[in-house]
Order: structure tokens, then sequence, then C-alpha cells
């Protein structure tokens, strides 16, 4: 074996988290919401929170809803075709945090086509996981760039099916 493939191997694994992770294993079915209550931007990403938080994903909610709300405040994170992406971090968790939450009458992330996001993936990770935070902005962008992606994600009963067509199509 090549030096310069256990170097890049090595490299490839700093932080505890291989860069050929997949969406499918930084979500869990617990971390996903199919029917989001909130019907503006904040209060959904609140909702979202919540929900990390009783599942002990958050250590701080307070931190991590000023770093979101901070993000926010710089750019639109909707991405159009139905999909915002908030995304932050802080360390307010201790490790790279994915959420789902999916509202049926949409809310406004101020979308860059002007339409209600329906899918909305959160992402939250420590400061020193950037590498990381980036690649899986990456890979959920290239996921929803399909719309036979996008109508499974809208159309599932279940967080099990969540799981299974984000396994499928990744």
């Amino acid at each position: 074996m090549s030096q310069k493939f256990i170097e890049t191997s090595m490299e490839s694994q700093k932080g505890g988290m291989t860069m050929d992770f997949k969406i499918s294993e930084l979500l869990s079915k617990e971390a996903v919401i199919l029917e989001l209550k909130a019907k503006e931007k904040m209060l959904v990403i609140q909702e979202l929170a919540e929900h990390l938080v009783n599942k002990n994903l958050i250590v701080n909610k307070d931190e991590f809803l000023t770093a979101i709300a901070k993000r926010e405040n710089l750019e639109s994170t909707g991405i159009g075709n139905g999909i915002a992406i908030p995304h932050a971090r802080t360390n307010a968790v201790k490790n790279l945090v994915l959420a789902f939450g999916r509202s049926d009458d949409g809310v406004d992330f101020s979308s860059i086509d002007g339409r209600p996001s329906h899918l909305i993936f959160m992402i939250v990770s420590p400061e020193e996981k950037k590498s990381e935070y980036i690649k899986t902005l990456a890979k959920i962008s290239r996921l929803v760039r399909k719309e036979e992606v996008r109508a499974m994600l809208r159309n599932a009963k279940d967080p099990h099916e969540i799981m299974e067509i984000i396994k499928t199509n990744e």
C-alpha cells in the first residue's frame, strides 16, 4: 500500500467522520418531523431545534438559535423548488446534526424562486467541523436537485420512508 494512499485515507477520516459519509448516516428517524406546525421561518427553526433538544442533540438551545438566526439574516437559505436548508456552525452541538421537517402548507424562507419551502433540511455543526458541514450542504443540494426525489419526500408516509428515499437516492 502506498504512503500517499495511507495519508489520503488518514486525512479523510479526521474529525471522526469519513469524507465519503452519506446523508442517511447523519439523519436519524428521530430527527424527522413530517408535520411541522409552525408557519413562519424562525418558528419552524425553533420547532426543529426543540425537537433536537428533546433528543439531546443540541446542548445549548439559545446559542443554537442565535447562530442560526444570524446565518438566516445574512442571506436566504431557501434554495428554491420548495427546499430550504437552514444551517449554522456553532458549539451548541457536539457533532454535526441533521434534521428534516416537512410543511404541507409551505413556509416563506425567502427562496430565490419566491415560492414557499415544503422540505426543510436543517444542518448544525460544531465550529471545527467546517469541511463536513460544507460537504453536507453540497450533498443535500445534490439530493434534492431531482424533482422525483422531492416528490417522494413530499409524499412519504413516515420517517422510515424518508430514510429509505434518501438512502436510495444519495
